[in-house]
């Protein structure tokens, strides 16, 4: 691995990512033919104040920074998704309260399905998303 990446994975996993309780927004767009989860959850963050996604954490903003997103750097698509994930997948363990998702037709091979659900799944701090019983969600969507 070249140095780029070893910098890259040490700001995805020692970043802050944290969050205030009922204040996360996430969103799907994996394998979807459609950025439509990502444009209403950016409106709705932009409607919100005080909601949050993992772009507007300190680890978010010196990643997109870096250029990890929309292929401005040289990494591998596979490894900048890695870099996402680990990112996601501490945000997720350290939320709290009400999680806001955008999944609308979620596929089963994207991040949310694959990690980020069952990563809030497994928080007892997680209680609810879109307001529902994370279980009773999880069972009704997917």
């Amino acid at each position: 691995m070249d140095d780029f990446y070893d910098n890259a994975l040490a700001v995805a996993k020692t970043y802050d990512v944290s969050t205030k309780p009922d204040s996360l927004v996430l969103y799907s767009i994996s394998f979807l033919p459609t950025k439509e989860n990502k444009i209403q959850a950016f409106e709705f963050v932009k409607s919100h104040p005080g909601m949050v996604m993992l772009d507007h954490t300190p680890c978010g903003i010196k990643m997109m920074d870096m250029g990890l997103e929309n292929g401005r750097c040289d990494l591998k698509e596979d490894e900048i998704a890695y870099l996402w994930k680990v990112a996601s997948k501490r945000l997720l363990e350290g939320a709290s309260g009400n999680i806001t998702a955008f999944v609308k037709n979620a596929d089963e091979r994207s991040v949310f399905r694959s990690m980020e659900l069952p990563t809030i799944l497994a928080n007892e701090n997680i209680k609810t998303i879109n307001g529902q019983d994370k279980f009773e969600f999880a069972k009704q969507n997917f």
